[in-house]
């Protein structure tokens, strides 16, 4: 039996924010890439190439997106962030499922704080859904395979 890449349209965001929050629902994720920053180490007498250390791990923030919800745990939590300098690290969990809604792979991130909030433009002449987008900034994340 062949087995198909997964799709990536079937996930779940879930934040560890007391008491628990159930709105969860977004439509977009971005940003779960990790990358090692090098150190160029020059040896002497050697000119054909410099030798490239593992410096440290940088990982890039996350983005997530979905329709704007009215009266948003997640967004009282960004509120009080932004407004109150009231900063509050959550982690969360960003899980893959399957086709039986079983996690297959889950990203937990760590100690995420909100960086940014934004909301999709006024337009009289679109009929579109008002799309709210959330910028996270976090310590790093643990990639977790379910077996």
């Amino acid at each position: 039996m062949p087995v198909y890449p997964p799709v990536g349209f079937h996930f779940l965001v879930t934040f560890e924010l007391s008491p628990q929050a159930d709105d969860t629902r977004f439509q977009e994720v971005n940003g779960l890439d990790v990358e090692m920053e090098m150190e160029n180490f020059i040896e002497g007498g050697e000119n054909r190439f410099t030798w490239q250390l593992p410096k440290r791990t940088r990982y890039s923030d996350i983005i997530l997106k979905r329709g704007m919800f009215i009266g948003s745990p997640v967004i009282k939590w960004c509120r009080d962030a932004f407004e109150n300098f009231l900063f509050t690290p959550v982690n969360l969990h960003i899980a893959l499922l399957n086709e039986q809604h079983s996690p297959i792979m889950t990203w937990y991130v760590v100690n995420a704080i909100p960086k940014k909030w934004s909301v999709s433009g006024l337009n009289a002449q679109d009929n579109s859904i008002m799309v709210e987008s959330i910028s996270l900034s976090y310590q790093y994340f643990n990639i977790i395979a379910a077996v």
